[in-house]
């Protein structure tokens, strides 16, 4: 099963959250997020990251709290014919898909491997580490938006997000990383909305999650790139 989320701002302004259901009928969901900012002391333990519920307005009250604007949500879209697609909002600015891995990395192409020659193919791009464990769907949401042209989302400036975002702009993908890692308002906010909606069923024994979000998104060059944290830099797909 797989789960697709949609990133857009339309006249109206909304973050898209996708829900689709696979060729087996079986329930799939696509979600929008945002992202959020760091906080200068250090944790003072180990913090383990907690997943979040593919929940549209679990996503999108987290991402106004840390700075994203009011004119922007998250919303879902339930297929992909041309019907179903006319209501999303556009522009759509990103796309985020959360999928179970089937394949063993010892079986996954080079070419999708990503490489950090494609770093400057996008203007933001972080690596996933262990301590990072299940954040995936918060660093997903870092990739569509702040990929997103700068006039077109809204992040205030003096919030989680917007400190995020001028702390981590000149800085390589590891020490995006590490700064998140070390982020304890992010922290606290991301332990806050995990345990919204259905969430806190699993926070407990995160080993039962078994998908992992990834964000695609067109750069200045009109290229379809893949952004996956846990990958050696962003995936050229097809221009």
């Amino acid at each position: 099963p797989i789960s697709i989320k949609v990133l857009s701002v339309p006249s109206i302004h909304t973050l898209l959250n996708v829900k689709m259901s696979n060729a087996d009928d079986q329930a799939s969901s696509a979600s929008t997020r945002a992202i959020i900012e760091h906080g200068d002391d250090p944790a003072p333990k180990k913090f383990s990251w907690p997943p979040l519920e593919s929940n549209p307005e679990v996503f999108t009250n987290y991402l106004r709290s840390i700075g994203l604007s009011q004119n922007f949500a998250i919303g879902e879209v339930f297929g992909f014919d041309e019907d179903v697609l006319a209501f999303l909002p556009q522009p759509i600015l990103g796309i985020i898909v959360c999928y179970e891995r089937l394949i063993p990395k010892s079986e996954i192409r080079d070419v999708d491997k990503g490489a950090k020659e494609n770093y400057d193919k996008v203007s933001f791009y972080m690596h996933q580490s262990k301590v990072l464990d299940n954040a995936c769907g918060i660093i997903a949401c870092l990739h569509a938006i702040f990929n997103s042209p700068a006039t077109s989302v809204e992040i205030k400036p003096d919030t989680v997000l917007g400190k995020f975002r001028e702390r981590t702009q000149s800085v390589t993908p590891s020490e995006r990383c590490s700064a998140l890692e070390n982020d304890t308002d992010f922290q606290r906010m991301h332990k806050n909305y995990a345990s919204k909606g259905q969430s806190q069923e699993i926070t407990s024994d995160q080993s039962a999650v078994k998908h992992h979000f990834v964000a695609y998104v067109l750069n200045s060059e009109g290229q379809l790139v893949e952004l996956d944290g846990t990958k050696a830099g962003p995936v050229i797909l097809c221009d």
